[in-house]
């Protein structure tokens, strides 16, 4: 099974969405209007039930010495998190998120510390499925809290899939696995049967 399963020059919510839907997801191109759009014969995952915190961060999140909110800056976290490594979240890209968005199907989790925005989190949400997209930090572990709230959320909303698209080693500290696609498919489908709020 070949990973890039098509390539187009344009990119809308509804594609987005739909795409979602049956296990597949865009990355764009910082030179153009070019997107891929993936579906990786082995997916990484964060399983709620087993999410794992290192002891320092359980320090860190203990002291909550910052502010958890969600969705009070969307626009300012994808932002951030285009403007670091993320060289794949173009301007299309965040057009469509931003759409989603609107429609209650795109959400954030911001970290602020000393009142500014700290790091970040943020990826679409579909039934009791969350995509998780990109994050951030300005603040030292902030990105990792930031994981670490959604993850809390989620679990305490009855969510059932925390999609990291790929395991990576940095992932693995939370416990993150590497699936096949089709029991990829199996969970994803049993996740948008349901119906979950993550936003109040």
């Amino acid at each position: 099974m070949a990973e890039i399963v098509r390539i187009t020059n344009h990119i809308t919510a509804d594609e987005m969405e739909a795409a979602y839907r049956e296990g597949v997801f865009p990355m764009g191109d910082e030179r153009g209007d070019v997107y891929t759009w993936h579906k990786p014969v082995w997916r990484g995952v964060l399983p709620l039930d087993s999410f794992h915190i290192s002891h320092s961060l359980t320090r860190t999140l203990r002291a909550h010495r910052y502010e958890m909110t969600v969705n009070r800056d969307f626009d300012g976290v994808v932002s951030a998190c285009a403007a670091g490594r993320e060289v794949w979240i173009s301007d299309g890209l965040k057009r469509a998120y931003t759409e989603l968005h609107r429609r209650g199907k795109a959400h954030s989790v911001e970290i602020w510390a000393d009142e500014r925005l700290a790091g970040g989190v943020y990826g679409i949400h579909l039934g009791g499925a969350f995509f998780a997209e990109s994050k951030f930090h300005l603040v030292r572990d902030m990105s990792k809290i930031a994981l670490a709230e959604l993850a809390r959320r989620l679990w305490d909303r009855g969510f059932a899939l925390l999609d990291v698209q790929y395991w990576t080693p940095h992932l693995s500290q939370f416990g993150a696995q590497e699936i096949s696609n089709r029991e990829y498919q199996r969970r994803l489908k049993e996740a948008l049967r349901l119906d979950c709020r993550f936003a109040d």
